[in-house]
């Protein structure tokens, strides 16, 4: 499978990353989905400490055990819970990040992280301290590099003019092409997209009619999507792709961006997203359709 150089780091990642959040309480089928993933090509593989409260890093961690030299480990903090919590809550603080960066590598079972984000964030948070954070837990060499996953404008700004991010993982996607607008910002800086939900919650799948729900998707109605989606449909039949196909590689075909993270909890599923690779790019005429068929939106808040 074809990898791309994550920003300005040395790590090079699959096009098609593995999404973790979509495993299930199951070590024993998580890992035989992950050693497929292994076999397959993919060497991204992306948790979080607040998927499962912990257990998915676990459940990664057992997986991994034995191949931590074939991958790609990223994973993300700033979330915490636990005694006298409701639920959990955001920490940015620094004392805290660190914390939670030591509980990640316990869990995951591993030395070090090649990617640590920080797991959302607002333009009040003290980022001056999680910059600082970040930056010593790379000299300690527990973090290789670091990242933001954020869709927040003005934080994304601020960390990518005053820090050494290599990535922001972004939700981008045909029906949400809202990154699109920041894609200079990026280039500027060296600075690579991850990009999450590249298939829009199924909607952008051959299986998109049962989908569509009256709340629609984002600024879509649900009359837009019963536009909108059986001509993408049409687009890559005529191109003998499926939908999920002409999706995810549109995303993966934008200069910015160096992994679509597509989640898998079945092997079909996996197949299909890997099946993406092997497809060529994506003509400029069949890109310029797709853009003329889809709306391009803008984020309204966190501009400033």
């Amino acid at each position: 499978m074809k990898k791309n150089q994550l920003g300005t780091s040395n790590l090079f990642v699959s096009e098609i990353g593995f999404g973790c959040m979509s495993l299930s309480d199951d070590n024993a089928a998580n890992q035989i989905i992950i050693d497929e993933a292994i076999d397959r090509g993919i060497n991204y593989f992306d948790t979080a400490d607040l998927y499962q409260l912990g257990f998915n890093e676990e459940t990664v961690g057992k997986a991994l055990k034995g191949k931590r030299d074939k991958v790609i480990l990223a994973s993300k903090g700033g979330n915490e819970w636990g005694d006298g919590i409701d639920g959990w809550r955001w920490n940015p603080r620094k004392s805290y990040i660190k914390s939670a960066l030591k509980d990640s590598l316990r869990r995951l079972d591993v030395d070090y992280l090649d990617l640590y984000q920080l797991h959302g964030g607002t333009i009040d948070d003290p980022i001056d301290e999680v910059i600082d954070a970040f930056e010593e837990l790379s000299k300690e060499g527990t973090v290789r590099y670091y990242g933001i996953s954020s869709i927040r404008p003005n934080v994304i700004k601020k960390f990518a003019e005053n820090s050494n991010i290599v990535s922001v993982m972004m939700q981008y996607s045909i029906l949400d092409r809202r990154p699109e607008e920041w894609f200079s910002l990026f280039d500027k800086h060296g600075i690579s997209i991850i990009s999450r939900g590249p298939v829009a919650k199924g909607l952008l799948t051959d299986d998109y009619q049962r989908r569509v729900t009256e709340k629609g998707y984002l600024d879509f109605t649900s009359d837009e999507l019963n536009e909108v989606l059986p001509q993408l449909k049409q687009l890559a039949m005529d191109k003998g792709m499926t939908m999920q196909q002409l999706s995810l590689r549109y995303v993966i075909d934008q200069l910015p961006v160096a992994t679509a993270v597509a989640g898998a909890s079945q092997r079909s599923q996996l197949l299909e997203n890997i099946q993406s690779s092997n497809v060529p790019e994506l003509p400029h005429q069949l890109i310029s359709d797709i853009q003329r068929i889809v709306k391009k939106s803008v984020y309204e808040n966190h501009r400033r």
